[in-house]
């Protein structure tokens, strides 16, 4: 058994309820002691930009700024597809704090050693 687990998420505010799960199941999966990255692909990047998170709420109320803020405070990697960020003019310096670009090749790589919850 793996004790490292990536969350892709592909969704961003076209999806409050899976995007706020995202966060959510990365945040209980860090308090359960596993390695924790998040992968933010397609719409998913606009949650990376810096202020846009924060309005972001799933039908329960849970406002996936509430785990975001966990998952920064504790070191929780977010990646960040650079080609889909690159194609909505999203910069790395757009981005919140924790959070990087990156390439399918590290979501790959880290795939292949991890569990992965897909969002």
């Amino acid at each position: 058994m793996t004790n490292n687990v990536v969350v892709a998420l592909s969704c961003g505010t076209d999806n409050p309820n899976r995007s706020t799960r995202a966060f959510f199941l990365a945040m209980v999966a860090h308090k359960e002691g596993k390695n924790v990255s998040i992968f933010l692909l397609d719409e998913a990047v606009y949650l990376a930009k810096d202020g846009l998170v924060e309005n972001i709420k799933a039908a329960t109320g849970d406002a996936a700024d509430d785990h975001m803020s966990y998952l920064q405070a504790h070191g929780v990697p977010v990646l960040v597809c650079k080609p889909c960020a690159d194609s909505r003019r999203i910069a790395e310096s757009d981005l919140i704090e924790g959070s990087r670009m990156a390439t399918a090749v590290e979501l790959i790589n880290l795939s292949c050693d991890g569990a992965v919850i897909s969002l």
